[in-house]
């Protein structure tokens, strides 16, 4: 059995506590990921209407560490709830470390009970076979809210950039500026969860029209 995944985690306005020692006192469950137990994730999540208060997870994946971040945004107001990053052991085959993402972000999910997701798309560079385990954690990333019954939209890292600092090809620490005047709250602890933060902020801004194309696409 593969040890649980090493996260890092952030204390939300609400007074819950995420991370390594787990919301409310525990460490990340062990989440059983075959089919025949498949169920025991699901609890029906839908789509909230648009200018009701909705809670957000953003996820940035990464093979050596996936973040995520946590929002609640109603109209224009946006709400920090927590964030952290999920961090699988270096000495895991990739398979494992695939699986570990798995576990951890399924913790997050029923720690935080988002009602939606949005995923940072995967950004092709000339690396191929780093672009190719980059897209199969991004895959495991989709997965895991899917598995919730939660909707996922997709952004591009120059669409996330835009949304939050303005330009298109920003650098991170104009993100980190970004995000402590929208969520004055937020101390990331990592790169990572402060990206996941921005495409939470990013999904917020655009949930409309993401929605809009879930519904075109089931047609």
């Amino acid at each position: 059995m593969l040890d649980p995944p090493l996260s890092r985690g952030m204390t939300s306005e609400d007074g819950i506590t995420s991370g390594a020692d787990g919301d409310r006192g525990r460490g990340w469950a062990s989440v059983c990921v075959s089919f025949s137990q498949a169920r025991r994730y699901h609890y029906p999540m839908t789509s909230q209407p648009i200018r009701s208060p909705v809670r957000i997870i953003g996820i940035d994946p990464g093979l050596r560490r996936t973040g995520w971040g946590v929002i609640e945004t109603e109209g224009n107001r946006l709400v920090y709830i927590g964030c952290g990053s999920v961090e699988p052991p270096d000495d895991l085959p990739l398979a494992s470390r695939l699986l570990a993402i798995h576990e951890g972000l399924a913790a997050v999910l029923g720690d935080f009970r988002p009602a939606e997701a949005a995923v940072e798309q995967t950004f092709v560079n000339k690396d191929g076979v780093a672009t190719l385990k980059l897209g199969q954690a991004r895959g495991v990333a989709m997965l895991a809210p899917a598995m919730f019954g939660i909707s996922v939209a997709e952004y591009a890292p120059n669409q996330v950039k835009k949304t939050v600092v303005g330009a298109g090809h920003a650098e991170k620490n104009q993100i980190k500026v970004m995000l402590k005047i929208l969520l004055p709250k937020a101390e990331p602890p990592s790169a990572d969860a402060a990206d996941a933060l921005a495409v939470a902020i990013t999904h917020a801004h655009h949930r409309q029209s993401a929605a809009l194309r879930l519904r075109v696409a089931s047609l």
